[in-house]
């Protein structure tokens, strides 16, 4: 079943493609046949790999005759054999005519058949001798589609043919639709004797996987899909490439609803069904997958020999899958189409049936499944109790996703069972609550303000509480300030609330860099906590805030010991949001002012797996995922980092935690040179930052800074620096201290550039603010003073820019940087030392030397802006970036071997390289691997560098030489 509009790109299939190919041909000696039959349901693809491996086929030099078989009973003889030789020899040129005439005289020996004494078998000879003759020599490869529809003499042939009775080189290449392989049908036996061949394979044809899926509908669609669109394609085509590709149609076109094109081809296989199979297939599409085998029986009420033949025969026509644990349909479009088939007292009927069987079942109560049944049937007063029963079991399981979407529904069945006493108000802050750790923060806002408004009166201490921590999820921090502050003045205000507000605004402190704050918030809140009941959830807040206010002002040894006993604390209570509280500012602790980069990706990795165990992967887990991004980024593991993006890009993040992951994305933008992607993540920041504090606005203005910088719009960079330095309640030197590097460094720029106008007031401010923060991180940890002394070296070496830039002050900074494991500004200070070593004509041996080891880091990393500055500033000064001369590197080349070429590629310019070789363009490499165009376009503009090609031929060249090796 092919489409016949748009044309889209073969996926998945690369593998297959070569196997069928290597068993036809490759794998064929001289003078014998193979075969190859491919199975599948329809829509699966069979049609468009026959057409792609033909022509596959006719490259490599041999002849290929393609028909197909009708679905008219028994066809005229050959019918498949007479239209591929005629569909031949109309592709025939003037100067083929003796291949013409073979062709021909095999038609007409066709035309003057008689079907005289000598029989069938002489008609198979003559067959076999035309197509010799037709071959001349050549491997004949003849495909046919559709072979379910076989006629009895092309059977015959087949038999013939490949058993090597005729004296011919023969490869067939054949498609069967395997849902009409049912019962006695001829085809069956004949692939049964077939299959005794040693060169005759069947393959069965498999839907696509998750990755292919949305490979084809961003192919159709024209650009990746939403997450949401996404799932919803996968589950609804089940991976059948047509039924994807007619759903990305209509998601192009913007069209709603199932198309007639699928309906009727899902209605005409249903309705081929036997009878007691087409129950089975309305009854499972109606239950909630997958349906066991005793709740089918229950609900159908047929005897076991017939329920069992009529499920074998739904399995058989590819609508079911069976399994152990159940059926399911195999494409859930089905249970949509069918939805519309049957009238409403039959489908509330089996609802009713699946809730009456479920609930007399011996044992544990489904009771999200007797929840939807309940409903579907009409009974909201019997289905509310199995949906807050659901809900419950869900909290306790940790699944808030689902948790919510049961307390959604418990909420709508409270409405529609007007005569039901419910507490309304009990319901709203169940949802409310779930809506909240699922990450649904908007929602749970609306979902308290309902509740509030059902309570009436004034908001009570632990509403203001409630709402403080949905708006801090929500990135909404100045607002969740002011209520943190409400509710310890609120006169109800009990001494556990007051420690849980206390707690919870320091740990919203931390969050807004404001450390000093955050310390004083959190020994209140331990002080209160020591006269409450039941207060380990505010122990441990407070401990991890406290314990990072110290390590980032005082004593870091004796703040890092208090958190990891924060952590201990938490995992013994085993309350999910105090354990992902405790690791993630564990891990900030660790990749932020400690600089113990390594320990600090590692335990943010373990922290994001474990609080996904907790349920809590959306939020917390995408937050804990960021901090590991920003350590790789620091250490120069950005291909690493691109793979962790991915994951946590998986989860759908919104609010506060969306923000966390976008920034350390862009800064990974930023470093490659994507502008647009870059670009795109900063807007998207600045819209989720409402009323956001400087621990998020100042990295926010830094990057747009950068990124201008690299744009040539320093006016724009010191523009963003002004801003950033407004935000003046942050105790957070480090992050400061990398903004006011930038404002500096974007004077420094214009200066060079001569396309602006230095500011001297904004230099002037900037080395005032750099003073100040000398003095200020003169009194923090050791630690946190070492970043900033390292930021400080930048500042100096880029006000030395303005005036003749020195040397010494670059190298400073080099050894700053180098001490501290950050690759990527050492490089960039040793650019700028050799930049002022070669502006004094001194020393130009190590220039070159120091550009040499810039870009080699540069190049590594795939900084493209950097890399590209190096090339400019070399190129300038004819200082050669390879670190032999022309002969020697020839010498050394001829010495190593092959596998050494790629040996200068990073681990994902590797992957890349890969899928180049494949033949993917930019964008399908993008789609595979979850990241940008553009991105993609860096990493092969840095491996033609590496690999010093000029084309994708040359470069998949080069990969597959050294795949073979």
């Amino acid at each position: 079943m092919a489409s016949d509009v748009d044309t889209a790109p073969l996926v998945g299939r690369a593998e297959l493609v070569q196997t069928v190919r290597s068993a036809l041909l490759g794998d064929v000696a001289q003078g014998q046949t193979a075969a190859v039959f491919l199975t599948g349901e329809s829509g699966v693809g069979k049609t468009r790999l026959l057409g792609e491996i033909g022509a596959r086929l006719r490259d490599q030099g041999a002849l290929v005759l393609t028909g197909s078989c009708l679905d008219i009973g028994d066809a005229s003889p050959l019918h498949p054999l007479l239209q591929a030789l005629r569909r031949f020899d109309a592709d025939l040129s003037a100067a083929q005519a003796r291949t013409s005439s073979a062709v021909r005289g095999l038609l007409q020996m066709f035309a003057d058949e008689t079907g005289g004494p000598d029989g069938a078998g002489a008609l198979l000879e003559r067959v076999s001798r035309g197509l010799h003759l037709i071959a001349e020599g050549r491997p004949l490869v003849l495909i046919l589609d559709d072979l379910q529809w076989v006629d009895r003499s092309t059977r015959q042939l087949l038999l013939y043919l490949l058993a090597g009775l005729g004296d011919l080189q023969l490869s067939v290449l054949a498609a069967v639709r395997a849902e009409s392989l049912q019962g006695a049908h001829p085809l069956r036996r004949v692939l049964t004797e077939l299959r005794r061949l040693r060169t005759v394979r069947v393959l069965d044809l498999s839907p696509l996987d998750r990755a292919g899926t949305e490979q084809l509908a961003a192919a159709v669609v024209g650009r990746a899909l939403p997450p949401d669109a996404a799932e919803q394609v996968w589950q609804r085509s089940g991976g059948n490439p047509f039924v994807i590709e007619e759903l990305a149609r209509d998601l192009r076109d913007g069209r709603d609803g199932l198309s007639e094109t699928l309906r009727e081809i899902f209605l005409d296989r249903v309705d081929a069904l036997p009878q007691h199979a087409h129950a089975v297939v309305h009854a499972v599409a109606a239950g909630v997958e997958p349906v066991q085998h005793w709740l089918l029986a229950e609900v159908l009420r047929l005897p076991e020999d017939e329920l069992i033949d009529a499920a074998r025969a739904a399995v058989a026509h590819r609508l079911l899958v069976g399994a152990d644990d159940g059926y399911r349909l195999r494409h859930r479009l089905v249970a949509e189409v069918l939805a519309h088939e049957l009238l409403p007292a039959e489908r509330s009927g089996l609802h009713r049936r699946y809730a009456e069987a479920l609930t007399a079942a011996p044992g544990e109560l489904h009771q999200a499944r007797l929840a939807h049944h309940w409903r579907l049937a009409g009974e909201p007063a019997r289905a509310l109790p199995a949906a807050v029963a659901a809900a419950q079991e869900a909290e306790r399981l940790h699944g808030y996703a689902e948790a919510h979407r049961h307390w959604t529904a418990a909420l709508h069945l409270a409405g529609d069972s007007g005569s039901l006493e419910v507490d309304r108000i009990e319901l709203l802050g169940n949802a409310a609550e779930a809506a909240h750790h699922c990450g649904e923060h908007a929602r749970a806002l609306a979902l308290l303000e309902e509740l509030a408004a059902v309570q009436g009166g004034a908001p009570s201490c632990a509403l203001h509480i409630r709402r403080a921590r949905y708006l801090a999820a929500a990135g909404r921090s100045a607002l969740a300030e002011e209520e943190y502050e409400r509710a310890l003045e609120a006169a109800d205000c009990s001494p556990r609330d007051r420690a849980a507000a206390a707690a919870r605004l320091a740990e919203l402190l931390l969050h807004l860099g404001r450390y000093a704050d955050a310390g004083e918030r959190a020994r209140e809140a331990l002080a209160l906590a020591e006269n409450a009941e039941g207060s380990a959830t505010e122990v441990v807040l407070a401990s991890s805030a406290l314990g990072f206010s110290d390590a980032f002002l005082e004593d870091p040894d004796a703040g890092l010991a208090v958190m990891r006993d924060a952590l201990d604390t938490a995992e013994r209570a085993g309350q999910p949001e105090d354990v992902a509280c405790a690791y993630l500012h564990l891990a900030e602790l660790l990749t932020g002012p400690l600089n113990i980069l390594e320990e600090g990706v590692v335990v943010a990795r373990r922290g994001a797996e474990r609080v996904a165990e907790l349920g809590l992967g959306r939020t917390w887990g995408t937050r804990l995922l960021a901090i590991a991004i920003n350590g790789l980024f620091r250490v120069g593991q950005w291909a690493e980092a691109e793979k962790v993006v991915a994951v946590a890009l998986r989860q759908r993040p919104s609010g506060a935690d969306a923000v966390e992951l976008l920034l350390a994305r862009c800064r990974l933008s930023v470093g490659y040179g994507d502008i647009e992607a870059a670009g795109r993540d900063l807007d998207a920041v600045a819209t989720l930052l409402a009323g956001g504090g400087a621990r998020h606005v100042i990295p926010l203005l830094t990057l747009r800074s950068g990124l201008a910088m690299w744009e040539g719009r320093h006016d724009v960079a010191r523009l963003a620096v002004q801003r950033g330095l407004t935000e003046s309640r942050s105790d957070d030197v480090m992050i400061l201290s990398a903004l006011v590097w930038h404002g500096l460094r974007a004077e420094a720029e214009a200066h060079a550039s001569r396309t602006v106008d230095v500011d001297p007031t904004a230099v002037r401010r900037l080395r005032d603010v750099a003073e100040r923060m000398a003095r200020t991180s003169a009194g923090a940890a050791r630690p946190v003073r070492s970043v900033v002394e390292g930021f400080l070296a930048l500042c100096a070496a880029e006000v030395s820019r303005l005036d003749g830039s020195d040397p010494e002050l670059w190298a400073t900074s080099v050894a700053e940087w180098d001490r501290r494991n950050h690759p990527y500004p050492a490089a960039y200070s040793r650019l700028r030392q050799a930049e002022a070593l070669l502006a004094r004509r001194s020393r130009v041996a190590t220039a070159g030397k120091l550009l040499r080891e810039a870009y080699r880091v540069a190049q590594g990393l795939g900084a493209v802006p950097l890399t590209s500055e190096i090339r400019e500033l070399a190129g300038r000064a004819r200082v050669s970036l390879e670190e032999r001369d022309a002969d020697g590197a020839r010498a050394a080349a001829s010495a190593e071997p092959v596998g050494d070429e790629l040996a200068a590629l990073t681990a994902r310019e590797r992957e890349v390289l890969a899928l180049v070789a494949e033949g993917l363009t930019n964008k399908e490499i993008g789609q595979r691997l979850f990241i940008s165009e553009r991105t993609i376009g860096v990493h092969v503009s840095h491996i033609f560098d590496k690999l010093q090609v000029r084309t994708r031929v040359q470069a998949s060249a080069i990969m597959l030489r050294n795949s073979r090796g």
